[in-house]
């Protein structure tokens, strides 16, 4: 494989199939196998409001980043677009807090992984585990993009059949056609101190969990710009992003909380679906779950590095991160941004390796705070977008709902979303944190701006 520093373009070698598979079960990976235990001992069967809520912003952000993208597919997606549409500090800003995020997920997946194959093998220690997935997975991102997407396509196909086949079984042990389930019925949904019984602010906080669970519907945007027909791919993915939502999502949680109290301890201890796999009397339900989440957290952790890498690429192209990350092998690989994004992601395994349980509920809380900031940006990119695209004739052969409306609908919601966690206790530092990490790279985004403004009076080169 030759290196070159006049490669700076990405390979097409993404097929269809890998889109369509990516684009369905990319989302699923610890945030629903064990996040969402968490979710519902916090908010009861309500949580299924905040996974609703949490879905619906999800589809209509996916329809605002969907018109942008097929209008002009860029691999920066988001980014780029909050660039063009509201300013450069907006699109450097997004670019390097949406980079950051999936950094700290590469060791929050690797450390799920880990767990598992440290409980089946324990004479290796802890961080082995968590280093050695990090670096066959860096390694599969090093080659071609294909190889990169044939690998998630066999492991979404697992993670897609494996969430169907608990979908059918849970509905056979509600209807009680399931012989071997010690539960049936839907009666815990109103047990226990009713549907809501931690009220409407534990539903409103389950929201920052959830949205964790979600981060990642829009990586179709980013992948597609890798493959032969963009605009088709990601109108194909949009179009399909409401029923892999309530599938994946509203009905096997349903399934959760109908069949097991949602104040049983083991929902959080153990994960919500291995407890109703061992009450509906499914023989090894533990090695079952245990294999599925391996492999839908390595999954997503070959996501995230794609992911980080594709954003690093995105922003050094646009001159807002080292020249080197731009740089591409003859594959289109860009391999200087992979192994960037895992040298990050290995200060924050280290982080990892010393307080697990107490980063894995940071990031689960701080991560959807940043989700939500990176949401409130396509809305408004979308809002100034759609002017510009129509004023330059644009045809947009894939539109909006109800434009302006509920695009301000969106804008306006999230903007409150945030300002309530504020003001609850529990949640006011992670939203500050946030905050204070989003002001310190708007103030980098506006010192490098400065900067290349003084080297382009000078006629000299930055960040290269």
């Amino acid at each position: 494989m030759s290196h070159s520093e006049n490669f700076s373009t990405l390979d097409q070698g993404l097929k269809p199939r890998h889109i369509t598979m990516l684009s369905i079960a990319g989302v699923i990976g610890a945030g629903l196998f064990v996040g969402s235990g968490h979710a519902i001992a916090a908010a009861g069967p309500a949580v299924l409001l905040a996974y609703a809520a949490a879905g619906t912003l999800v589809v209509l952000v996916m329809r605002m980043l969907a018109e942008m993208a097929v209008a002009s597919p860029d691999t920066g997606s988001f980014s780029t677009y909050a660039d063009r549409a509201i300013g450069h500090w907006a699109g450097f800003t997004i670019g390097w807090l949406y980079w950051w995020f999936w950094v700290l997920v590469i060791p929050l997946e690797a450390n799920a992984a880990a767990a598992i194959l440290h409980a089946w093998w324990p004479n290796v220690s802890f961080w082995v585990y968590s280093l050695v997935i990090t670096l066959l997975l860096t390694a599969t991102n090093l080659f071609s993009v294909k190889n990169y997407g044939e690998f998630e396509f066999w492991f979404a196909l697992i993670k897609v059949l494996s969430i169907v086949a608990f979908v059918g079984l849970g509905l056979a042990a509600i209807f009680g056609l399931l012989p071997t389930s010690q539960v049936s019925g839907v009666d815990h949904l109103f047990a226990n101190g009713g549907f809501m019984p931690n009220g409407l602010g534990a539903v409103l906080a389950a929201i920052l969990t959830t949205m964790f669970s979600f981060m990642g519907t829009e990586i179709v945007t980013i992948a597609a710009a890798e493959s032969k027909d963009p605009a088709k791919q990601i109108t194909k993915a949009t179009n399909s992003v409401i029923w892999r939502i309530c599938l994946f999502y509203l009905v096997s949680i349903f399934i959760v909380v109908a069949l097991v109290p949602w104040n049983d301890p083991t929902l959080a201890a153990v994960g919500s679906y291995q407890t109703v796999l061992e009450r509906m009397g499914i023989p090894n339900a533990k090695m079952i779950v245990d294999v599925i989440v391996l492999i839908a957290v390595t999954s997503c952790l070959n996501s995230a590095l794609y992911t980080a890498s594709r954003m690093l690429y995105s922003l050094g192209k646009r001159g807002d991160a080292p020249g080197v990350a731009k740089r591409t092998t003859q594959a289109g690989t860009p391999y200087w941004a992979v192994m960037l994004s895992t040298a990050a992601a290995f200060l924050t395994v280290i982080a990892n390796y010393i307080a697990p349980e107490a980063v894995f509920q940071f990031l689960l809380a701080s991560s959807g705070a940043i989700a939500l900031l990176v949401y409130l940006v396509i809305a408004v990119s979308q809002l100034r977008m759609r002017r510009q695209l129509v004023a330059s004739g644009n045809p947009l052969t894939f539109r909006m709902w109800l434009f302006p409306y509920l695009t301000w609908a969106v804008i306006i919601f999230i903007v409150g979303v945030l300002t309530t966690m504020l003001f609850m206790e529990k949640h006011r530092m992670e939203i500050v944190a946030t905050a204070l990490l989003s002001l310190g790279v708007v103030a980098a985004g506006l010192l490098i701006a400065r900067r290349r403004k003084a080297a382009g009076k000078a006629g000299a080169p930055v960040l290269n």
